[in-house]
């Protein structure tokens, strides 16, 4: 049982950001128009992390969740983070620091989910996946079967690197096709469960999957609570949430979980939680 990290990178969003490309016309519009209003809204309800990359990683998270773009009038190859808007941090400086954090800690095995891709050319497809080989090289477990950790240390490979674009995928041995994520979309924490609750009944995906615990914004909650936040709106329901992660069995079982996603890493025990649910799985 592993923890993700939800929006790994939006610890460091830029304040001075253009709203991303991928969001609808009027966001993009009103940004330009009406920036002092429409950024600081924008950014109280992108951010779902506090805690940089690397205390993340200290505090036991094992899969990070990078949303990649390029920004429209940004530098050639200068690729950041994105959600909603963009980030401060540079994609390879941050994969330069995992890489860093990893060499320090020989036994350590992270995901690495690369996805959404705003902006990205085939040529900047391609100049990422240079990046990944260059900073990780031999630390990049090849596509297979998923492998044990024993395999894993005997290999000397720490990275399996999740990359949601299959015509990339195809070409790249190193490189894993994307993991399936139960994203419930929902603002109240009994809703999220119910839907969490109803994917386990349907059947877990064969391998690699997440299930996210994360609450999610909707138009009409922002407008009816104007001085919340992502953060404000999540602190206060994380218990309950918790409360159904100690319930979940780690495992292959059709109803067992595998990996499970949280905003706010570091606000609760949330990470060790997750990791205490593999103590189930020495009593079996």
């Amino acid at each position: 049982m592993q923890t993700w990290s939800h929006d790994t990178m939006t610890y460091c969003l830029d304040k001075k950001s253009p709203i991303a490309q991928s969001q609808s016309r009027l966001l993009q519009l009103l940004g330009k128009v009406l920036p002092c209003i429409t950024r600081p809204i924008v950014l109280k309800w992108s951010t779902t992390q506090v805690l940089g990359v690397t205390e993340q990683l200290d505090a036991g998270v094992r899969y990070l969740d990078l949303r990649v773009a390029h920004m429209p009038e940004g530098s050639e190859n200068n690729l950041h983070f994105v959600h909603m808007v963009y980030s401060t941090a540079l994609v390879e400086d941050t994969l330069t620091e995992i890489s860093e954090w990893l060499e320090s800690h020989p036994q350590e095995v992270v995901i690495l989910a690369c996805r959404d891709f705003d902006g990205l050319t085939d040529n900047l497809h391609e100049y990422l996946v240079a990046c990944i080989n260059n900073i990780f090289g031999d630390m990049l477990c090849p596509r297979g079967e998923v492998p044990t950790l024993n395999q894993l240390w005997t290999r000397g490979q720490q990275v399996i690197l999740s990359y949601e674009e299959a015509s990339v995928v195809s070409r790249h041995r190193e490189l894993w096709p994307g993991i399936p994520y139960w994203w419930g979309d929902q603002v109240k924490p009994q809703e999220l469960i119910h839907y969490l609750e109803h994917m386990k009944r349907c059947g877990r995906p064969g391998g690699l999957f997440v299930a996210g615990i994360n609450l999610t914004e909707n138009l009409m909650y922002i407008l009816a609570h104007p001085t919340e936040s992502l953060e404000k709106m999540t602190l206060p329901n994380l218990p309950y949430l918790r409360a159904w992660v100690r319930e979940q069995c780690p495992g292959p079982g059709v109803r067992c979980t595998n990996i499970i996603a949280g905003d706010f890493i570091g606000a609760d025990t949330f990470v060790s939680d997750v990791i205490r649910l593999n103590d189930k799985l020495l009593r079996c």
